[in-house]
């Protein structure tokens, strides 16, 4: 007998038949099936030794016997795997499949496209989604704001990092030396009088952009275009891409501005939670390492 196993002769207390239906009026919702989900979802989220059975139990409310009967149907399916001392728990390599297939079946362009929409019609600004392409911005899906304004922004190419809002919203989730790797290997060419073409200032501008939670870029790129980005991020929590939103340059007050990151931000975030994911509990630091 394995340990965590129940006693021989111990009654399952298996829980409630699976086509037993949720009493809150949701006449198809498994509860059983429902108690598995749960069962998962505290796994993933705990710490990376796992869980204990106990600990399950604890969480899902649950007698042991009924918690272990969910465990082993899970083990047996690879959803869960065992880790010892103890057991624990941990999650099974069938979900690495079938997260696989999900990224496959779901283009994050289709994904992106209602929080664009969303997004255009909170700011009056053109929106776009970018995925990053080591550490640079390549954008994916545009919705162009109201009026007869139209930016020439083509989809699919890489566009400078140093210089873009959604490109530095990017760069402001890598350390600092990922960051001087890639300055070193794109340079830091002026595409504008105000564009960043120093790398401690580059530095300066990200760890700005940690704090706030958003990037700015203020005709950085063009000429009297202004532009707020913010990251979005994957289920390991690795900056996946970045949205971002694109005007004229206006005298625009500091509360516009940081209404502007915040909608950015609400978005990105809806994003992130689209793709399961959820982002880092600290960005990266700012310093750049000492180079020899």
């Amino acid at each position: 007998m394995k340990r965590g196993d129940p006693e021989p002769g111990a009654r399952l207390d298996v829980g409630p038949p699976v086509d037993e239906v949720a009493p809150n009026g949701e006449r198809y919702l498994v509860r059983s099936v429902a108690r598995a989900l749960q069962l998962l979802e505290l796994v993933s989220d705990a710490a990376a030794d796992g869980l204990s059975l106990s600990d399950l139990s604890r969480s899902l409310s649950m007698s042991k016997s009924a918690t272990f009967s969910l465990v082993r149907t899970l083990s047996t399916r690879g959803y869960l795997r065992e880790s010892e001392p103890g057991p624990r728990y941990l999650l099974g390599l069938a979900l690495m499949r079938l997260g696989d297939t999900v990224a496959h079946q779901l283009p994050l362009g289709e994904l992106c496209r209602p929080i664009l929409v969303s997004l255009t019609e909170q700011t009056h600004m053109t929106s776009r989604a970018a995925v990053a392409d080591s550490g640079y911005p390549v954008f994916i899906e545009r919705v162009d704001g109201p009026g007869s304004v139209r930016f020439h922004t083509p989809l699919g190419r890489r566009e400078s990092p140093h210089a873009s809002a959604a490109g530095k919203a990017i760069l402001a989730t890598m350390s600092a030396d990922e960051v001087h790797r890639l300055v070193t290997t794109t340079g830091l060419a002026a595409r504008t009088r105000h564009t960043i073409t120093e790398e401690s200032r580059l530095h300066t501008d990200l760890e700005q952009t940690r704090r706030r939670g958003y990037a700015l870029d203020d005709e950085e790129d063009a000429e009297g275009v202004f532009c707020v980005g913010a990251a979005f991020y994957d289920h390991a929590g690795r900056c996946a891409g970045a949205l971002s939103s694109t005007g004229i340059k206006l005298d625009l007050p500091a509360w516009r501005v940081e209404e502007l990151g915040r909608t950015l931000r609400e978005h990105s975030d809806r994003l992130t939670a689209l793709l399961g994911g959820r982002p880092p509990t600290s960005l990266a630091p700012t310093a750049p390492a000492e180079q020899p």
